[in-house]
């Protein structure tokens, strides 16, 4: 009898990285559990960052018009069910056992035929596919793994393509310019589908309306087709008018905090509106339901008081970017504690020219990966920028550094825990207990 443990570490066995790039081995799986993909209705987001964001909006929307959906999203802060999600729900055990068992039967047969194992990206991916077609899902809110054009999810034809911000972020897989990222992430856009993007800077726009074109497909641009404005922003969430490409909105409000949050949320109203085109309808009263209830887990998650402490995934340049524009909008006054968990494989020498000339104090630790930077090369790092003269102290050990942080923050202070996922999600475990 196969356990979610048994399950969990046959998978996680599974190859990621190391062989060549293409989507053979997912279609080929796919096409063994009878291609399950193709029966579903899908919206499909790529982007560098705002993905789970934006998708969570739209998940929450669609649910409020009383659809049954699913939400595919990556990675996990917590618990691995959490990438795979219908109405809300993380999947079952059980669920996860029994399409799990159908996988890794496709792949005998594939090992029988002489064809490459997929990655464990690709298996989770398959395994998603299987899920949903068996739940009978209305829709499908599906948030690619990384890039696009290769990613394992791109084996749909979506009602929309979605695309967040377009920044530089896994460039050894992706490319060097943005120029080549926005490429990459682009090549979700299929012939005919319209698209729907956040704002974007001018280097990856372009590419994106050259893609349109390309594949005759309409484009609605948030700034243009979509406009928003902020009407009030505090810790309760913002409230704003928007004007979409089929509603105008007088009195919109999100509990995401970050001013970056009302682009994304304009571009999930953006994707719900294209689908009245075919012939789904959207009310005006669900929209501003789903938006308000929307929630995302570990992106400037407020999880206690006196002192604040806050989580977020800022794991490259422009999330960093956009956390210090929040941290200095709500808490510009209070004294700030960081606690940073960085990969190797990241510009961290950027992302803490960013970050360190607003902290008073950091704790460096390191996230449970083998990609992690130690807790004493992040803290080298910092000390070796001479930004400012700030106390450095070195944990590797995340609780520990979790104790140091709280322990040493007064009740006005702010306690801001940011970097990798796989350092939050163990954070937000250890605060929630």
């Amino acid at each position: 009898m196969w356990t979610v443990e048994d399950v969990l570490l046959k998978i996680h066995g599974m190859q990621r990285f190391g062989i060549k790039p293409g989507l053979f081995r997912i279609k080929k799986l796919l096409e063994i559990l009878g291609n399950p993909q193709e029966d579903i209705k899908v919206i499909h987001i790529a982007g560098t960052n705002g993905k789970g964001s934006t998708s969570s909006m739209i998940d929450s929307i669609l649910r409020a018009h009383g659809y049954r959906v699913g939400l595919y999203t990556s990675p996990y802060l917590e618990v691995f069910n959490e990438r795979i999600r219908l109405n809300g729900e993380n999947i079952a055990d059980e669920d996860l056992v029994q399409h799990a068992l159908e996988v890794f039967k496709a792949l005998e047969v594939m090992k029988k035929q002489g064809i490459e194992p997929p990655t464990e990206f690709e298996v989770v991916t398959a395994l998603a596919f299987s899920y949903y077609k068996d739940k009978d899902v209305d829709f499908l809110v599906l948030e690619v793994g990384m890039g696009g054009r290769l990613d394992a999810t791109n084996v749909v034809v979506p009602l929309v393509s979605v695309i967040t911000p377009i920044s530089f972020d896994h460039k050894e897989y992706l490319g060097n310019t943005l120029e080549e990222i926005a490429k990459e992430k682009c090549g979700i856009i299929k012939k005919k589908v319209p698209v729907v993007t956040s704002l974007q800077v001018d280097e990856a726009m372009k590419v994106i309306e050259e893609t349109c074109k390309e594949t005759d497909s309409k484009l609605y641009k948030v700034g243009e087709h979509i406009k928003f404005k902020l009407l009030n922003d505090d810790l309760s969430g913002q409230t704003f008018e928007l004007c979409s490409i089929k509603n105008y909105y007088e009195n919109l409000k999100i509990t995401l905090l970050g001013r970056h949050q009302l682009s994304n949320a304009s571009t999930a109203v953006g994707a719900v509106e294209v689908l009245s085109d075919y012939g789904i309808p959207v009310i005006k009263e669900k929209v501003a339901a789903g938006l308000y209830n929307a929630r995302w887990a570990g992106r400037f998650e407020i999880l206690k008081e006196k002192p604040y402490v806050i989580i977020d995934g800022a794991h490259n340049e422009a999330g960093c970017e956009v956390l210090k524009k929040s941290v200095l909008n709500y808490f510009g006054g209070k004294r700030k504690i960081f606690v940073l968990g960085i990969l190797k494989d990241k510009d961290y020498i950027n992302m803490l020219k960013i970050l360190v000339p607003i902290a008073d104090m950091i704790i460096a630790t390191k996230p449970e990966s083998p990609r992690a930077l130690t807790s004493k090369e992040l803290k080298e790092a910092i000390e070796g920028l001479s930004l400012k003269n700030i106390p450095v102290i070195n944990e590797d050990d995340i609780e520990k550094a979790l104790n140091i942080a709280l322990n040493c923050a007064k009740e006005d202070d702010v306690v801001i825990f940011a970097g990798s996922l796989y350092m939050i999600g163990k954070v937000r475990g250890l605060l929630k207990k």
